[in-house]
């Protein structure tokens, strides 16, 4: 029994979404438009302002899908609603970033600058040179873009350069002392 899968969805006033026979799921909002295929065996029923996610069998493998293709629609509808917000904080002296187009510069304290292709459907912006904001629908693009740029320079335990996403805590480590 999947307990997220079994949850039903509820849609917010705006949002239409369409579910065909074939699995097919669109939902369009104020936001703009997603679109996903659901896997074999999971089936999808929109009841006015309701939606239901249910499954074909009680296979391992399909109860498994249940609860994800629940939680995948449940984002779509969520991402064309409201969005999705990913913050990022850079400290260090003298690293900073600037969006150029189409293109997230990064001085992250290499020899060279960093840049970062932004994809389509996401909006970044920068403020005061050290905070980015990661705006956009689609949930996986938006926490994928995210590691993205904090995979170019993690934060490190020691003097805690880097860079973290807002709010983070990094556990600082003592570093050698002199006898």
């Amino acid at each position: 029994m999947s307990r997220i899968g079994n949850k039903v969805i509820d849609l917010p006033e705006k949002v239409k979404i369409d579910i065909t026979g074939e699995g097919a799921v669109s939902a369009e909002g104020p936001k703009g438009k997603l679109s996903w295929q659901l896997p074999k065996l999971i089936t999808g029923s929109v009841d006015g302002n309701k939606v239901q996610i249910s499954r074909s069998s009680e296979d391992r493998k399909v109860r498994a899908l249940h609860g994800l293709s629940r939680a995948l629609v449940n984002n779509m509808i969520t991402g064309v609603s409201a969005g999705f917000v990913k913050d990022l904080e850079i400290q260090g002296v003298g690293f900073k970033a600037a969006v150029q187009g189409a293109i997230l510069k990064l001085n992250l304290g290499f020899s060279h600058d960093i840049l970062f292709q932004i994809p389509a459907g996401l909006k970044i912006t920068v403020t005061e040179n050290t905070k980015i904001k990661i705006e956009g629908i689609d949930r996986h693009l938006v926490g994928q873009a995210a590691a993205d740029i904090r995979g170019y320079y993690p934060p490190e335990p020691y003097k805690g350069k880097g860079v973290r996403y807002a709010g983070e805590k990094i556990i600082r480590k003592e570093g050698k002392t002199v006898q």
